[in-house]
């Protein structure tokens, strides 16, 4: 602690608990260590210590295995009905243990009809004691359990969902694992309130005697003497409990076995796929429809236009409701997530975070582990195998998150912004990697991305979306060379978009005329058109048809970005990768082929008047 902590009033706030909380237990000690008559001797001090420890242990036991699965179900379920149960659940905490009694015994009373089912006898039981201690306790671990639940992200269920894990292998190997630490607390908060329940065990079942119940009744004969033994016993219990709770899990040992020979991806047949998308989530409605003509498809658009949700349609995450898909004209719609054999690269670096590495490739239902040792080799994942997500960079993640797709041959592999954390070098390794297992092993992707350049890099056909519709679809040679609008071709990344009106010749900008192909377009029409950067052309003075002159040129390793305006015009970007001899200032001249320049209609400016 800093000195200027210790000096904090929270620190002093705090403090004054800690005393308040010490004082009567050191008070005890004390009073303990120097008493000569401490009730071990007393007559069924020990009955009652074994009874408590035994009935606190099965009503744990109890609450555990009915209180998890409904600490998850009430995370997992949103209704009216989930909320109106959540609070009948905590109403225990509410309630005076007494009154808590007073309710049990309408149910397990002498003469009630589960009272008679057991010949009257619950109420002198440890079965009653027991009962008494579920009611009173339960809702301390399903609150904690609940809260564990509630901080598993959904997307990792998701994500085991397209590994082949069903629902309850995604319950017991991701959610359950991962909200451990919650429920544990939650078990050990259970069976030290059970262990300490008094008032409901006294209504419920007052034989046999539980320790809370055998101190009162040697307080009230004896005093305060006769009640130091079961205290203390009390207090020993507990901190065993709080020990037994808090230590620390020993390593999991691991079979060391010879690692599998590597086998390369073996994909079979490539996947084309197809859909009728119809998804409202909120305000935002995605209405996608697209027959893929190509195993390699691309879909590109800006954050918030349906990419993501896209992509999670066609994984079956959203439900049959979404819409029809199908993969290789074969509907899919019905078939469950886990039985589409696909994988999932979701976006964010989603990984299991109680996994190791080896065991993230090795968690899918048809885990190949020949295959995984081949990524792993192939990804350079082979000297942190045996790490945990928080012990690697978010460049590690991401190839691990890439391999755990790869790992189980896959028939389709959906991609959500799979190397947007990468560093180039690693970047540029991944996507030639991956470019080559489309081309050499036929491995069908549909790619989510906002990169024009990496669409085109690993897709042979694009989707460009905004705002939960196609703007245009198609061959990505046809797409690039000819944007269906001006926004499709600022999704494209092309900085040339300029307005200019429509002259005979072609397009007048400023003082000069652009040639282009206007014969569809109206004279004087106000229009906006663009060309992309690497199809303007820099030549000497006079080998060109527009002067023009050097504002900024910019090496960018592989390639160059110049600025220049041309005289009496506007500026263009120009990128290129030969090796330029035109410096900042330098005069020039621009050459543009007419078919390289697109042009559309300005529908934002008033139609020219006649």
């Amino acid at each position: 602690m800093t000195s200027r902590s210790a000096r904090s009033p929270l620190t002093w706030l705090g403090g004054l608990l800690v005393v308040y909380l010490v004082f009567p237990l050191a008070a005890f000690v004390v009073r303990f260590s120097t008493s000569r008559a401490r009730g071990f001797n007393t007559p069924g001090l020990w009955g009652a210590l074994r009874t408590s420890v035994e009935s606190a242990t099965i009503a744990t036991l109890i609450v555990g295995v009915l209180g998890v699965p409904l600490a998850y179900a009430l995370v997992r379920h949103r209704g009216r009905f989930a909320r109106a149960l959540g609070l009948l659940v905590v109403l225990p905490l509410a309630l005076p243990p007494v009154m808590s009694g007073i309710l049990l015994i309408y149910l397990v009373g002498p003469y009630t009809v589960v009272g008679r089912f057991f010949h009257q006898r619950l109420t002198g039981s440890v079965a009653g004691i027991v009962l008494a201690q579920v009611f009173v306790s339960a809702p301390f671990l399903v609150i904690s359990a609940r809260s564990a639940f509630a901080t598993v992200d959904i997307s990792l269920e998701d994500l085991a969902a397209t590994l082949g894990q069903r629902p309850l292998a995604r319950f017991l190997r991701v959610s359950l694992p991962i909200a451990a630490p919650g429920i544990r607390a939650g078990l050990l908060l259970t069976w030290m309130r059970a262990i300490g329940e008094y008032g409901a065990n006294i209504i419920v079942a007052y034989h046999p005697y539980s320790l809370p119940v055998f101190t009162y009744v040697q307080f009230s004969g004896a005093g305060i003497p006769a009640t130091q033994a079961p205290t203390i016993l009390v207090m020993g219990a507990a901190a065993l409990a709080v020990i037994v709770a808090n230590l620390r899990r020993p390593a999991r040992l691991r079979r060391r076995t010879a690692a599998a020979a590597p086998r390369s991806p073996n994909l079979g047949p490539s996947t084309r796929v197809g859909f009728d998308l119809d998804v409202t989530a909120g305000e935002f409605r995605l209405r996608l429809a697209h027959q893929a003509k190509s195993h390699r498809l691309a879909i590109l658009g800006p954050s918030g236009s349906g990419k993501s949700m896209t992509l999670k349609a066609l994984a079956g995450l959203l439900g049959a409701g979404a819409g029809p898909v199908s993969y290789n004209d074969d509907p899919v719609a019905a078939v469950p997530t886990e039985s589409r054999h696909i994988g999932y690269v979701p976006q964010g670096q989603s990984l299991f975070p109680h996994l190791t590495v080896r065991d993230q490739l090795q968690f899918a239902a048809d885990a190949d582990g020949r295959l995984g040792s081949w990524w792993l080799e192939t990804l350079g994942l082979d000297s942190i195998q045996e790490r945990l997500p928080h012990q690697l960079s978010g460049g590690q993640r991401q190839r691990v998150s890439l391999a755990q797709a790869f790992s189980r041959s896959p028939r389709l592999v959906l991609l959500d912004e799979p190397f947007s954390a990468l560093d180039a070098p690693v970047r540029d390794e991944l996507r030639r990697q991956l470019r080559r297992l489309q081309r050499d092993a036929g491995l069908s992707t549909v790619l989510v991305t906002h990169d024009p350049e990496e669409a085109a890099f690993l897709a042979d056909e694009i989707l460009v979306v905004d705002d939960g519709q196609i703007l245009q679809a198609g061959p990505c040679r046809e797409v690039y060379d000819r944007p269906a609008s001006p926004k499709v071709a600022r999704l494209l990344g092309i900085d040339n978009l300029l307005p200019g009106m429509v002259a005979p010749g072609g397009i007048s900008v400023g003082g000069i005329v652009i040639d282009a192909d206007i014969s569809d377009v109206r004279p004087e029409t106000t229009v906006l058109w663009c060309v992309r950067p690497e199809r303007v052309a820099l030549v000497a003075k006079g080998g060109g048809s527009h002067r023009a002159r050097v504002i900024d040129v910019a090496e960018l390793g592989t390639s160059t970005a110049l600025t220049v305006r041309l005289d009496g015009g506007p500026e263009l970007r120009v990128r290129t990768t030969d090796r330029t001899l035109f410096l900042a200032g330098d005069a020039c001249d621009v050459r543009i082929e007419p078919s390289a320049i697109s042009v559309w209609p300005d529908l934002l400016q008033p139609a020219p008047s006649r």
